[in-house]
């Protein structure tokens, strides 16, 4: 397996200060709910398509697009070939995440059944966007992340609509909870799929296939990817001052039920992502594929949740508050577990 260009430039401002520029962003995107709350949820019903805002969209589109563009898609075969670290995604990803999240959101929710079902909605809906990003930030093996999250996504068309109903009308009848009835076809699963990973994933392909044909591929990883890698993170910022915009009104005056719904949430991404990181380690994963493996099932399909959310439940429900809630929590520990990434990194692969 040909390993990601180990070359380390000089980091670049936006780098070297990445959590602060996020943080500044979601304060931005706060005050700017909070402040004209009325103008962005306009806006942002002015550029929706369905459950689709257009800016988010665009915004985890661009982001991307880096990071698949860098990918050796001609070396992908190799990650097929280690059914170990598939079967360890298989399992993190389809039984230990959405189990977790389950237990959580029982023992954490069961007093605010809208909550624990949008909360439910997010462990089921397994990572096939941002966690490009994370992975790319934390030196992960890039090859690795595309083929797990093409796996997960193919899973996550097949089985989303069963894992649905089981978790969300079945299971919680067996805790003295109320189920839901919860409808969602494979035809909408398979459009955000297409939306937020086909998009960027064609684009970084064709992109690939065509320039190193033309240039090279000395060219290819010396000046083009440097130039196209800030894309990723000015993107990355845009979708969170977007995200936040739109529910920086509640966020303000609900912020017990924020802290209600971010605590099992904190729990989560942290727990997975320690969890998988060790059964990647106990494997003899490489740090790349370690780490690939923690952010892969650590991280969630927020789209997919929120989407889900709005259709079945309403825009105004507490199922999709709670799937917004998502990311927003999201976003700031994963930057966090890429910081914990190295660390572990210096203790156990030195």
């Amino acid at each position: 397996m040909a390993q990601i260009d180990s070359s380390t430039p000089r980091l670049s401002c936006l780098d070297r200060y990445l959590t602060l520029w996020i943080f500044i962003a979601m304060a931005a995107g706060v005050v700017i709910g909070f402040l004209i709350p009325g103008a962005v949820q306009d806006l942002s019903s002015a550029v929706s398509v369905g459950t689709t805002n257009v800016p988010i969209a665009f915004g985890l589109i661009l982001m991307m697009y880096p990071p698949l563009a860098k990918v050796r898609y001609e070396e992908m075969t190799d990650v097929f070939r280690n059914w170990k670290v598939l079967g360890l995604s298989l399992l993190q990803n389809w039984v230990i995440g959405p189990a977790l999240m389950f237990v959580l959101a029982i023992l954490f929710l069961r007093d605010y059944p809208e909550y624990m079902t949008g909360l439910i909605l997010i462990g089921l809906a397994r990572c096939i966007a941002m966690v490009i990003v994370w992975n790319e930030l934390a030196k992960g093996d890039n090859e690795y992340a595309a083929g797990l999250v093409a796996f997960n996504s193919v899973f996550q068309v097949l089985f989303y609509s069963v894992y649905a109903w089981v978790f969300i009308t079945v299971l919680p009848t067996w805790f003295g909870v109320s189920g839901s009835i919860v409808k969602i076809t494979i035809g909408e699963i398979a459009r955000s799929v297409f939306i937020y990973l086909g998009i960027p994933f064609i684009a970084g392909f064709l992109t690939r296939f065509f320039l190193v044909r033309a240039k090279g591929k000395d060219w290819y990883q010396s000046t083009f990817v440097p130039k196209i890698s800030p894309l990723t993170l000015v993107a990355l910022l845009f979708t969170i001052v977007v995200m936040f915009s739109l529910k920086g009104e509640l966020i303000v005056q609900l912020p017990r039920d924020v802290v209600r719904i971010a605590i099992p949430l904190l729990v989560y991404f942290v727990l997975m992502f320690l969890i998988s990181f060790f059964m990647g380690h106990s494997v003899g994963a490489d740090y790349s594929k370690t780490t690939t493996l923690a952010f892969t099932a650590a991280s969630n399909n927020f789209e997919l949740a929120i989407a889900v959310a709005v259709a079945v439940f309403g825009i105004n429900s507490g199922a999709a508050f709670a799937a917004v809630i998502g990311p927003l929590i999201e976003v700031p520990v994963m930057i966090g577990l890429v910081h914990v990434a190295f660390y572990l990194q210096r203790r156990f692969f030195v």
